[in-house]
């Protein structure tokens, strides 16, 4: 009895850290809404951005944790039982999701999809040079600037794609930077596919260890729910 005393507070104790980490993942994606941010880059990938993996993570999260710290506390079957099915569901996800970036993370598809976004938001970048500049071209130059400064990078493929309005954000130095540079040698579809490739690995660990967690917190939730049943607490609530 002392045991299951202990795997019950265990499991609210981790659950409450996760939501609490759930609701700080969800407010920071909230808050970077109102930030400039990547999704304007990639319009028709949006699940790449940022923005909105940080809200889907954070909303999963605090569900599924805040239904495992009620079940383990108030020790009920129903909300036990659902948290393992969740917790299940999102683990067949998050596998399915590594299996098909393995798989297609050479297709030329996916590459031809992301350079084609990217070369349409950059051409949208441009128009910021003329005298009509609405507020969603701001935005995309704004992303560009930001982009180019994280990654090092200018252009698609190389300085030469902004056709002689390169911005600042493209210098390696911008005290010295003129109208011929110096610039970012490397376009920023090159350093993209280079940041995926040297993640690659660690994204694989990071699911691994989620996976471990998750299948760790069913096995938790099945034995308190077989306690409970085997002691005739019903549906306790």
């Amino acid at each position: 009895m002392s045991c299951l005393k202990c795997l019950k507070y265990t499991m609210c104790v981790a659950n409450f850290l996760f939501f609490v980490c759930g609701a700080v993942i969800l407010g920071f994606g909230i808050f970077m809404m109102t930030q400039t941010k990547f999704s304007s880059l990639l319009p028709s990938l949006p699940f790449m951005s940022i923005t909105n993996i940080l809200i889907i993570a954070g909303i999963v999260i605090t569900c599924v944790s805040f239904l495992g710290f009620l079940g383990a506390y108030k020790e009920n079957r129903c909300l036990l039982i659902t948290f393992f099915i969740l917790l299940f569901v999102v683990m067949l996800v998050e596998l399915a999701g590594a299996c098909i970036l393995l798989v297609y993370e050479k297709k030329m598809y996916i590459g031809e999809k992301i350079t084609n976004d990217l070369n349409k938001s950059l051409e949208e970048a441009r128009q910021s040079h003329k005298s009509s500049v609405n507020g969603t071209v701001r935005v995309v130059r704004d992303d560009w600037d930001l982009f180019q400064k994280t990654f090092k990078c200018c252009g698609v493929k190389s300085w030469k794609d902004w056709k002689g309005e390169t911005p600042s954000s493209c210098c390696e130095q911008t005290s010295s930077c003129n109208a011929t540079g110096p610039y970012w040698e490397k376009g920023c579809h090159t350093m993209m596919e280079t940041w995926f490739e040297d993640n690659l690995l660690n994204t694989g660990i990071g699911v691994i260890v989620i996976c471990s967690i998750e299948v760790l917190g069913m096995c938790f939730s099945m034995t308190l729910f077989c306690h409970i049943s085997r002691s005739g607490l019903g549906y306790k609530i």
